[in-house]
């Protein structure tokens, strides 16, 4: 068998999965409206059909004063147990299984009459929550067995209680949110009593079997967070309580240590649960940064853990489980852990999506449908999509998968275009998963690749369709001395090695990248979180201790003419740690300059009416891009009828819009 460890059946309670992956959970959108219901069945159907072993839905908040947001997901009545057959009963239909997870915002309600144990403000919303009273806690204690109970009269397997990322739960255990002085507070024990009560009282109302699975912070990771003395404490004291499996999450949402993201190293926090394991009877479930079955199978096999959480790579890839289990793994379109699709449209209260799969929380309206059957008999119509970066590769395969004959050229020697460059970023290594991927897919698809090739208008001719993906180049803005400066595309590409001592112009994303890849060396699991503060937590609580400074590769300016702050446009759950990073390695940020000159001496600024001279080596161009587009303009000159569509960079040249490109791709070619 093929990931023998990962696939084999656990039994938990009354429930046998038939895999040890847990699809965890993800707060989509979908689940906030009634009308959105089926939407919601669909997507947890393509996942059971994908083979995950169970699914743990969105958080719904046990009573409305722990909403999410105003009028968010909640399991507080009959009626709404009764809508969520037709989610439990498509997940069934394919032979899966699904929990609910129950979850209170507590102080991250981003609601007027949000609650938490103290009265203390949440630096991520503008609500200051009221303090419950003793009563209160009493009531919403029971609330969450009260839900429990609704989700198992809907058909779920299982309820999760979610006791991690800073919410509610969390917020009564730790010192940092709770100074109570009544029986819900004022020493560890008491602060545990909430998490605990929440759980015997769910164990009362769903009965011996039914699987409770609770979801604890193994590391806060936050100032005046829980010791390790008291997480394992509190595993052992929710395990006599009645939980079935204790699933493991790191770190609270207002956390200044990454989790999750790209520049995370792939399973960096599962010590803490091979830690965990080691104390508790009861099955762990090891979570975050996990992405290919190879890691997830060792976790099992060496013992850090019994079951492995999944969750956005199961955006990525519905089929993931089944794709490993038939010997395709190769084939599995990794997570690339970028969060611009699923976390970042999640906290702008958008639908999650995810940027390499676009249909992802779209399986009803983004459907890529066979040729239908009165296309006549005899050759397939014909597309040619020119251009193999992010957007070209979208089309090229979508176009495929509907049963077109594709024939993909490029210039270049390789695939990916920009993303071939993205990938040499440190911390972004996992884009190059996006461009296996998409060889593989072409390959099995049987799609014509022809690189090295520059289409031409004429060479065009015979295609029923044409899509034009050809992308940007970087801009070169006009400064004096310009042609002594490099671009970014050239220092990425390998065909330039800048000096000790650089000036970056353009504090966008690529600016950005650009200044990490410059003062970038290359660090151990250990040495990226001395460098983030993340100690030893028997010996540091929460895990937090004093950061190691990083000894950057170069000295490096990153300059912007605009006056705002730098890298303001990055990504909401992932730019606050790309800048930490610059902050960290001593790049010096530069704002409101005029480029005056560039010389043998170096890089001439004036910043507020003083002239500055940057004494750099070189000087690297990030001042934007622009559309490749002449061969799409050639060929509406010649036929305005035909059908020719334009796409991704080419279409506009706004940064290095990789989801966008990718969705634009898969549209073209659905026709949506």
């Amino acid at each position: 068998m093929n990931y023998p460890h990962l696939l084999a059946p656990i039994t938990i309670g009354d429930l046998t999965l038939r895999n040890r992956v847990v699809m965890g959970s993800m707060h989509t959108g979908l689940e906030d409206y009634a009308w959105d219901v089926p939407k919601l069945a669909a997507y947890f159907a393509e996942r059971a059909r994908g083979g995950v072993g169970l699914i743990v839905t969105g958080g719904y908040a046990p009573t409305k004063r722990g909403w999410l947001k105003p009028f968010a997901s909640e399991l507080t009545t009959r009626l709404q147990a009764e809508r969520h057959r037709q989610v439990t009963g498509a997940v069934h239909d394919e032979g899966g299984a699904i929990a609910l997870q129950v979850l209170h915002a507590g102080r991250y309600g981003y609601t007027p009459f949000s609650q938490s144990a103290s009265d203390t403000k949440s630096p991520i919303t503008p609500f200051r929550p009221s303090a419950m009273s003793t009563r209160a806690v009493d009531r919403t204690a029971t609330a969450f067995a009260h839900s429990a109970g609704l989700a198992q009269r809907a058909g779920y397997d299982a309820v999760e209680i979610m006791g991690s990322e800073g919410y509610l739960i969390n917020q009564f255990l730790a010192a940092r949110t709770n100074d109570r002085d009544d029986e819900w507070g004022g020493t560890p024990t008491r602060r545990m009593r909430f998490s605990v009560e929440v759980v015997r009282r769910t164990r009362e109302v769903v009965g011996d079997g039914f699987p409770i699975i609770y979801r604890m912070s193994l590391l806060d990771l936050v100032e005046d967070g829980q010791t390790w003395d008291e997480v394992v404490e509190l595993a052992l004291l929710v395990e006599q309580a009645g939980a079935t499996v204790i699933n493991t999450g790191i770190g609270w949402h207002e956390a200044r240590v990454p989790t999750i993201i790209t520049q995370v190293p792939r399973g960096a926090w599962t010590w803490t649960t091979k830690r965990l394991r080691q104390e508790v009877s009861v099955p762990v479930c090891a979570s975050n940064r996990i992405n290919t079955p190879e890691v997830a199978d060792q976790l099992v096999a060496d013992g850090t853990a019994d079951l492995v959480s999944l969750a956005r790579p199961l955006l990525a890839d519905p089929e993931f489980v089944a794709k490993a289990a038939a010997g395709r793994a190769d084939e599995i379109n990794t997570c690339i852990a970028c969060n611009q699709a699923c976390l970042d449209h999640a906290f702008a209260n958008k639908r999650a999506s995810c940027l390499v799969n676009p249909r992802a929380c779209r399986e009803t309206e983004l459907v890529l449908l066979p040729l239908p059957s009165t296309v006549p008999a005899g050759p397939r119509p014909t597309v040619a999509v020119v251009g193999a970066g992010p957007a070209g590769l979208s089309a090229a395969t979508s176009y495929t998968e509907r049963g077109y004959a594709v024939t993909l050229f490029e210039k270049d020697v390789d695939l990916g275009g920009q993303f071939r460059l993205a990938q040499q970023i440190p911390g972004k290594e996992e884009f190059a998963e996006t461009m296996r991927y998409y060889r593989r897919r072409l390959e099995v698809l049987g799609a014509t690749v022809r690189l090295g090739t520059a289409a031409t208008v004429d060479g065009l001719d015979g295609f029923d369709e044409v899509v034009v993906a050809t992308g940007v180049e970087p801009r070169i803005p006009e400064i004096p001395g310009i042609e002594r400066a490099l671009s970014y595309a050239e220092v990425l590409g390998g065909n330039a090695v800048p000096g000790r001592r650089v000036a970056v112009i353009g504090a966008g994303g690529i600016g950005v990248d650009v200044s990490v890849w410059l003062t970038h060396t290359e660090e151990t699991l250990e040495e990226w979180l001395s460098h983030w503060g993340v100690g030893d937590p028997s010996l540091h609580v929460g895990g937090l201790t004093e950061r190691k400074q990083r000894t950057p590769a170069r000295e490096v300016y990153l300059v912007q003419r605009k006056t705002s702050m730098i890298g303001k446009d990055l990504g909401k759950t992932s730019g606050w740690a790309h800048r930490a990073v610059l902050k960290q390695s001593g790049v010096e940020q530069v704002s409101g300059a005029t480029y005056d000159l560039i010389d043998e001496s170096g890089l001439h600024l004036t910043v507020d009416g003083e002239r500055r001279l940057l004494e750099v080596d070189d000087v690297v161009i990030c001042a934007g891009q622009e559309s490749v587009r002449n061969l799409y303009d050639e060929l509406v000159a010649r036929d305005p009828h035909r059908k020719v569509h334009l796409i991704g960079g080419a279409d506009v040249a706004a940064e290095l819009d990789a989801k966008r490109a990718i969705e634009q791709g898969m549209r073209v070619a659905a026709g949506a």
